[in-house]
């Protein structure tokens, strides 16, 4: 009895061994036909993606050389903001215009139900007079799109036309913003992200990320650069108006020498950030304007300072305003002068808000390959796009624009600014895969950020 219970046993544990090892085996085939599928589906997708860009890749270059060669001023893109609307209603995208100003918005729906996301490019161009030889330069004396917002706004819009055929790969919809006057309006002027935002460009739909890039002449076409956190700077600016008194040169004891004062308080200011300053948390002050005086021989009684503040933290912007005021202070009262003080706060820093960051990093790395996503130190430059990140979760990244062949190229804001064309193949194809990645990929994000 004891021997055939022994025997039954035996038999019943290895019927429940081959029945495990058979479910096993059939979990582990389902999942490998899973991650073969998906990865099919990935790569279809992919030659998908880049088929429609072959296809509308010459156009979008005619589109760039149009806009570099006809470039207009902040709050002024009247031109751009018609060719960039019509582009869009040819590809079936609801357009709204006159946001901002001169601002287009393109909305492309989806064939799936899910959020909507937003894609930022920036059209102004810069008071600059072009250098280059090249067939397309400027035809606007005095004009140029030396910061590469013509490339911005190419990309933009071949992403449109490659994802308008792509609709039923689209969960939710996407927010083409074309935004105006990102290097400034004119004076006394609203513009820019600010007003866009105020005019409510983040609403009806609703967007949950917005996702944007700048070109960038340091890394070469083919590499991106990008971190989570505070990427680019604050901007701000100050103004000093010092008042003393005027007398002759040769008697300057009856005076109140502005100069001599100016000239102090810009030491002072350089030299007290060094020391007041955490040099962990990086902070640039710039003295770009000084004016005064009349004459060789006369002491001048009025001096007039301008200069920007750039930092990536709240702190120090509150910190170094009230050091700049009290430097000056310091100086103009024991020498009996008197001064005026304005600080004008600008853009806020950009912030790559860190769980969309984490998200979007893996597709970068399968567009490009991993040794081509590149860190990206803090910039003490400025982009408003920073005012969308205010808002909602954002995601900045720099596009590489060098020529590989190149040892260096004229840096951004240059007359010389020369962006290599092959780059803007490149942006469509990572802006496609990014907006498509972010709302596929929903889920596993949505609780973290959203």
């Amino acid at each position: 009895m004891t021997s055939l219970s022994f025997r039954t046993n035996m038999m019943y544990h290895r019927i429940m061994l081959i029945r495990l090892m058979v479910k096993f085996v059939g979990l582990f085939m389902l999942a490998a036909c899973s991650l073969s599928f998906t990865h099919a589906a990935d790569k279809t997708l992919s030659s998908l993606i880049d088929k429609k860009i072959e296809k509308h890749l010459p156009e979008i270059i005619r589109i760039r050389r149009f806009l570099h060669m006809n470039p207009e001023l902040g709050n002024r893109e009247f031109e751009t903001s018609k060719l960039v609307a019509s582009k869009l209603l040819s590809q079936g995208l609801e357009v709204k215009s006159g946001i901002a100003k001169t601002g287009v918005i393109g909305i492309l729906q989806g064939d799936q139900a899910g959020f909507s996301i937003g894609f930022r490019a920036d059209m102004d161009a810069l008071p600059i007079q072009e250098n280059s030889q090249t067939p397309y330069a400027s035809l606007n004396p005095g004009v140029m799109h030396a910061c590469g917002h013509d490339i911005h706004t190419s990309i933009a819009l071949g992403t449109a036309m490659v994802l308008s055929s792509l609709r039923d790969h689209i969960n939710g919809s996407i927010k083409f913003i074309f935004q105006p006057a990102e290097e400034g309006p004119p004076a006394g002027e609203e513009g820019g992200a600010s007003l866009m935002i105020k005019e409510g460009v983040l609403a009806d739909p609703d967007i949950k990320a917005i996702f944007g890039l700048h070109v960038w002449p340091e890394i070469d076409v083919g590499q991106v650069r990008f971190s989570s956190g505070p990427v680019l700077a604050s901007a701000d600016s100050f103004e000093i108006s010092l008042h003393g008194k005027s007398s002759h040169g040769a008697r300057p004891h009856e005076g109140v020498d502005a100069i001599f004062l100016s000239s102090q308080i810009i030491v002072a200011i350089h030299s007290t950030m060094s020391r007041t300053v955490d040099p962990m948390d990086p902070a640039v002050v710039s003295i770009g304007k000084i004016q005064g005086g009349i004459r060789s021989n006369i002491i001048a009684d009025e001096v007039h300072l301008a200069g920007t503040v750039r930092t990536l933290t709240e702190a120090n912007r509150t910190r170094i305003q009230n050091l700049i005021e009290n430097i000056t202070r310091g100086f103009t009262q024991p020498f009996g002068a008197s001064y005026d003080f304005s600080y004008r706060r600008g853009s806020p820093p950009v912030y790559n808000h860190p769980g969309l960051a984490e998200v979007m990093r893996p597709t970068l790395e399968q567009v490009l390959g991993k040794a081509n996503v590149l860190n990206l130190p803090p910039q003490m430059v400025a982009e408003d796009f920073s005012e969308f990140c205010q808002k909602i979760p954002g995601f900045y990244f720099m596009l590489g624009v060098k020529n590989p062949s190149q040892k260096s190229m004229p840096p951004l804001h240059s007359p010389d600014f020369n962006p290599d064309e092959r780059s803007i193949a490149v942006g469509i194809k990572i802006v496609s895969h990014l907006l498509l990645d972010c709302l596929a990929h929903r889920n596993s994000f949505k609780s973290e950020i959203y």
